[in-house]
């Protein structure tokens, strides 16, 4: 059976369409009540560039007063994104070899965001680009040429992207940007799988981004879930079933177990002092390391924008610490399924968010389910907003993400596959799975099913913003059509 309309209310259509406005003000707001590092804002340091002598834009310049105009333009900037942006410093370097100081004084800042005010700073740009840190160059119109060298810098892996434009209010998009740079910096991802199988991607994550792992046991997460109250879980557990369509298989002692383990997981992070989680679940409730299976706390999770991940697949998670932090929406890791014949890509998974339309916007209508897998523990069977585009994305490695885009054209409720199954309408069909997964496949050795398979969906239209973010943080956006 098809289900398009009973998903969808026009409050969750109206929240999903702004684009999850005010999500970063509720980010893990239920889990954190003191403000966590990867909430605050993003330090950006100002920089102007300018040879003591250029044509351009006039010989007869006067500098001071150039600067205090753009200066009240940021102003303005500044104080609408106050929730996400920081600006500092505003120095002015007039040769290469005053960027070492400027750069030592800029230690703490996620962006620098500089200005050429005249023509030949290219080797003051070359120092900014040189230093690593993500870097954006705001170009005037007439301010000079070396905009050409910022778009050459990007093109060979140095991370720095340019706007050239007369209009400040382009800088707008850049906000939540830069927010999201911070995100990834000063985040901290929890791993738990067999140490035999422990990923082996961190470090080049960490390295990329700046992102913090660390790799609790499962007996480290039984631990809390032997101390957290039992009682509570059972009244917790009565609650949240009468927030569901319906409860179908699993039994009120399943639920509780479900919900003791969310509790549990809540604790874990509040001690590790991390805001995502990913877990080897379908082999650790097989070998009996999990007392229940993480959906429902991962869906919890997903909802307060932290990240709770199954299968731990660590390139998942980093898609979603990504695109989650800019556009305030929730992903859903998918296992997608093709049917040429509708021209259609069904994503399907037994974990979901309710607020895929956007952080602390509508819920969606879900069902209690068992895991489809095994008809064991507790699920969840989502049926989230019909309509528009959304963004699949995934993570190959830290230096190269898969993207595309496709129209959400309903759900599909079923026995095979997993229980949330979000269909989707793509351009070719054929020529989609002809290259499916073509950037993983790049090497000698055949990738594993979970690495060709996995995607990450995401309700509205990201490439922009993600491309964006591959000059700034020096990462290849690879489109799969």
């Amino acid at each position: 059976m098809s289900i398009t309309s009973a998903a969808m209310t026009r409050r969750q259509f109206t929240f999903f369409s702004a684009g999850g406005a005010g999500a970063l003000a509720l980010r893990g707001s239920d889990l954190f009540p003191q403000p966590m590092p990867w909430d605050s804002p993003a330090v950006v340091r100002k920089v102007y560039l300018a040879r003591t002598r250029a044509g351009w834009p006039r010989p007869d310049m006067d500098l001071k007063q150039e600067i205090a105009a753009i200066e009240a333009s940021l102003a303005d900037f500044a104080r609408r994104h106050a929730a996400d942006v920081e600006l500092t410093g505003g120095e002015i370097l007039h040769e290469a070899t005053d960027a070492p100081a400027f750069l030592e004084k800029a230690g703490n800042a996620d962006v620098l965001l500089a200005f050429n005010m005249t023509t030949g700073v290219y080797p003051m740009l070359k120092a900014l680009a040189d230093s690593g840190k993500p870097t954006l160059l705001f170009s005037l119109p007439y301010a000079g040429h070396d905009w050409t060298h910022a778009a050459a810098l990007g093109q060979k892996g140095f991370r720095v992207d340019c706007l050239a434009t007369s209009d400040y209010g382009e800088l707008d998009s850049y906000a939540g940007l830069f927010q999201t740079i911070h995100h990834l910096r000063t985040s901290k991802i929890l791993s738990i799988s067999p140490p035999a199988t422990r990923p082996k991607t961190p470090e080049g994550y960490a390295k990329q981004f700046g992102t913090a792992f660390a790799f609790p046991t499962y007996l480290d997460l039984k631990a809390e879930y032997d101390a957290a109250d039992a009682a509570k879980a059972t009244t917790d557990a009565a609650e949240f079933s009468k927030s569901a369509l319906k409860v179908v298989e699993p039994k009120p002692a399943e639920i509780a177990d479900s919900m003791r383990l969310y509790a549990a997981i809540q604790s874990l992070l509040r001690k590790q002092k991390a805001n995502a989680i990913a877990i080897d679940c379908l082999g650790g409730f097989g070998r009996k390391e999990l007392p229940a299976y993480p959906c429902i706390a991962f869906s919890k999770l997903n909802d307060i924008g932290c990240y709770g991940v199954c299968e731990n697949d660590l390139e998942s998670t980093m898609t979603q610490l990504l695109v989650t932090s800019f556009s305030g929406k929730p992903g859903f890791v998918t296992d997608p399924v093709f049917d040429t014949s509708r021209n259609e890509i069904i994503h399907a998974h037994c974990v979901s968010a309710v607020k895929m339309g956007g952080i602390g916007g509508a819920s969606s209508p879900f069902m209690l389910r068992s895991h489809l897998e095994d008809h064991k523990g507790v699920s969840m069977e989502v049926f989230p907003p019909v309509g528009g585009t959304c963004t699949v994305a995934r993570f190959v490695d830290a230096r190269k993400i898969m993207v595309s885009t496709a129209e959400v054209i309903g759900n599909e409720d079923n026995e095979r596959g997993c229980r949330t199954k979000i269909r989707t309408r793509v351009k070719d069909a054929h020529k989609f799975l002809a290259a499916w997964a073509a950037a993983t496949n790049t090497g000698p050795n055949m990738p594993g099913t979970r690495d060709l398979l996995h995607r990450v969906l995401f309700y509205g239209d990201h490439v922009q913003s993600i491309e964006r973010l591959g000059r700034l943080l020096g990462f290849e956006v690879t489109m799969e059509v």
